[in-house]
């Protein structure tokens, strides 16, 4: 035997070895995730998506590369459901070293990044900095495109495995725009998927608040631009601000009157809840306060926030949940229960994801008479015939999961 032919024996026999090895050696996914704490849903975007890798890529490893300011309650809460869930922070210097070892460390550790789901590619100039100095690959997981951009993102982007744009108008941008990717689809946001649960603190607020299960709606209250100044240490922002008063009356009064319609014809009571820390004071004031006194006691008013287990333990024990928010709807509808959208200009264009889900005519364009004139048959026919709601969400839960399954099988196959 040729000292040639042993060589490729031995080479062959090695590789033989390495393959069955290879297929078992776990992967390992850096999630660019939790963009802020203020907000319940942007919270559910991470615990999210890591549950989706949790069931359809069991055998890879995952840490989370997390902003700033998440803080240590919300990183209890999220070990409380993934206990061995790794957490970084920090960002990429010029010179490609890492702010802090943890995530140095998870830099060189990971095979592939992954963004998140959010407003826009929100972490752009991590993603750019992981490109240029790790040389690795990456995809991006259920964004929106085009209304919030931090730049030119469209050359980023293009050098992505896989963007999964969460509404279809996000997607049609894109590809008119000209980005490239090897794959761009429809990806339902990474918020569907949230199951976190703190089912005994939901269920002694409920008991202290006087809501049966399955006997009351929630409604979520919104201004047109969340008033971050009231909760950051920013200058008010004057522009926003007239906007948002010069419209709370005519964005809240829609709402005013479907909670009106449910207490009076039906036996459920309304939970005015908050998605995001501003909205306690925007509920009280804008629709609270401004009920008929006949409608009042069988209204509770959240005063106080809670994070993403507790409301997503109360939104199961409800009967359906309104109002101008995003991210509560996508969790209800992602955990078997009814929920409309509300929506205006000033929002992204994330709220058409209703329609590609199948629920368009739950999907209410606040800048629409006509469609502010169907809002409250619409939300008392879910109040009064809880089945047929339930019934109505099926396929839309159905095809949000078959994405959620090919979905994955993308990013198993990038990485």
């Amino acid at each position: 035997m040729t000292i040639l032919r042993r060589n490729f024996l031995s080479q062959s026999l090695c590789a033989a070895l390495a393959a069955p090895l290879a297929s078992v050696l776990p992967r390992r996914i850096l999630l660019r995730s939790s963009w802020q704490v203020v907000n319940i849903g942007d919270i559910a975007h991470t615990p999210g998506v890591l549950a989706l890798l949790e069931k359809h890529l069991p055998d890879t490893e995952v840490r989370l590369w997390a902003s700033q300011d998440l803080t240590e309650e919300v990183i209890a809460m999220e070990h409380r459901r993934f206990p061995k869930l790794r957490i970084v922070k920090g960002t990429i210097g010029a010179d490609g070293k890492a702010s802090t070892p943890e995530l140095q460390d998870a830099l060189e550790w990971c095979d592939f990044l992954l963004h998140g789901s959010g407003a826009s590619l929100v972490a752009a100039k991590d993603v750019a900095a992981f490109l240029q100095h790790m040389h690795k690959p990456y995809g991006v997981y259920g964004i929106t495109h085009g209304s919030f951009l931090l730049g030119d993102d469209k050359d980023l982007l293009s050098q992505a495995k896989f963007v999964f744009f969460r509404d279809s108008v996000s997607l049609k941008l894109a590809q008119e725009q000209g980005v490239k990717a090897s794959v761009m689809e429809f990806g339902p946001d990474g918020a569907f998927a949230c199951d976190l649960r703190n089912d005994a603190q939901a269920i002694a607020y409920l008991r202290a608040s006087q809501l049966e299960a399955g006997k009351f709606l929630c409604c979520i209250p919104r201004m047109r631009y969340t008033p971050y100044w009231k909760i950051r240490n920013q200058s008010i922002n004057a522009e926003r601000a007239a906007r948002n008063e010069a419209m709370a009356e005519h964005d809240h009064a829609p709402l005013r009157a479907a909670i009106t319609a449910v207490v009076r014809e039906t036996n459920h009571k309304i939970l005015l809840c908050p998605e995001d820390m501003t909205q306690m004071e925007v509920g009280k004031v804008w629709v609270y306060d401004k009920l008929p006194d006949d409608v009042k006691p069988r209204v509770v008013w959240r005063d106080k926030f809670w994070l993403t287990d507790e409301a997503l333990s109360v939104y199961l024990r409800s009967a359906g949940l309104f109002g101008l928010e995003m991210h509560s709807p996508i969790m209800c509808v992602g955990n078997g229960i009814p929920a409309m959208v509300g929506r205006f200009a000033e929002q992204t264009s994330k709220g058409f994801m209703w329609r590609d889900i199948g629920l368009g005519d739950w999907l209410f364009d606040f800048d629409q008479e006509a469609e502010i004139a169907r809002y409250v048959p619409a939300v008392l026919a879910m109040a009064k015939n809880p089945a047929a709601a339930k019934k109505k969400i099926v396929n839309a839960r159905k095809f949000v999961a078959q994405r959620q399954r090919a979905t994955m099988e993308v990013i198993k196959r990038a990485i």
